[in-house]
């Protein structure tokens, strides 16, 4: 597949993203698509509140990794961080489970303050980048609370104190989003999958489960994705039939899922034109359209071919299909 080394094209391009694995397609989009084409919907099902805070954990590492402030180590919190806040709280006898840097603890005590005065969090957000100089636009899931909780061999729990409290060690038997049902797509994400100049949506590779089954779950999420005439594109977060970061190897073992792309496939049946699987694979699903491209991003220039692949891709089948309303469950 050839792809140019500058997306001059117009329209819209919505991609779905949670944490550390999508912010790094994300970020490759960004230096693709540098303005407000570029419509990044980001995973909140991890938000919660942590002593007194507002925390959106999801939101935090796309918007410091578009910044170029993200801690290049973690993936996740500010780079050249201060633990200051940590030690004094710990001294003090406070709950230190999950980690917050004194560069970090300026977002949440800002963005409390903001939502406690009345402001949404998509407004928040994108002033947020404003601030840090970045120019497409990120945008929470949804201005509604919706919480991930596990049901784990330890009893149900809120998905930070599974998956940084407990680092995931209980087993887990089934993931549930609530306040989905009743939670509404942010209004500019839903106006931007509603728009004939929309030109793909990209799934990034984030968990399926965890990070992109919360979107999902969003009243209205689904059909709209249904709906639209353009290609929805979802990029594989396997490589050699493993995860590459993250919990989504045990995850999926646990929930009884089959490691693999056709596994990928099958779990976006319905809702997804093509998938991206990595060049080290063999086994390539027959039951869906599919490039492959390598998707290790390790370097920039790594993520910036990932994207411009993606959109390519996406434009191909744009190309060589009728206009459809609805994609076949």
């Amino acid at each position: 597949m050839t792809v140019s080394a500058q997306d001059t094209r117009t329209g819209r391009v919505v991609a779905l993203c949670g944490g550390i694995g999508g912010a790094k397609l994300a970020l490759g989009l960004s230096k693709v698509i540098t303005d407000e084409r570029l419509i990044i919907a980001v995973n909140t099902g991890d938000d919660f509140d942590h002593l007194g805070l507002h925390i959106s954990p999801d939101v935090d590492t796309v918007t410091y990794t578009l910044a170029g402030v993200a801690n290049p180590e973690t993936g996740w919190g500010r780079a050249e961080e201060t633990w200051n806040f940590m030690k004094s709280l710990e001294t003090l006898g406070g709950e230190t489970w999950f980690q917050l840097g004194d560069k970090d603890l300026a977002t949440h005590v800002e963005r409390t303050r903001r939502l406690r005065e009345g402001e949404c969090l998509s407004t928040i957000t994108e002033d947020f980048c404003k601030r840090l100089g970045i120019a497409v636009r990120i945008l929470p899931m949804s201005e509604d609370p919706v919480r991930t909780h596990v049901d784990t061999s330890a009893g149900p729990m809120p998905f930070q104190n599974y998956f940084v409290e407990r680092r995931c060690e209980p087993e887990i038997e089934s993931i549930r989003f609530e306040g989905a049902e009743s939670a509404g797509v942010q209004s500019d994400i839903s106006m931007a999958l509603k728009h004939p100049d929309l030109r793909c949506v990209i799934v990034c590779p984030s968990n399926p489960y965890l990070s992109v089954d919360p979107m999902l779950a969003v009243g209205g999420m689904r059909q709209m994705l249904q709906g639209t005439d353009a290609p929805v594109v979802a990029v594989s977060p396997l490589v050699g039939g493993k995860a590459v970061k993250g919990p989504m190897d045990k995850v999926m073992s646990e929930l009884g899922h089959t490691l693999s792309h056709a596994t990928i496939a099958d779990h976006y049946n319905g809702l997804i034109d093509g998938l991206v699987v990595d060049s080290a694979d063999s086994q390539i699903p027959d039951r869906v359209a599919v490039a492959v491209e390598n998707t290790m991003m390790h370097s920039l220039d790594d993520k910036m071919n990932l994207a411009r692949t993606v959109l390519a891709f996406a434009d191909e089948i744009s190309a060589r299909r009728p206009m459809q309303h609805e994609r076949s469950a």
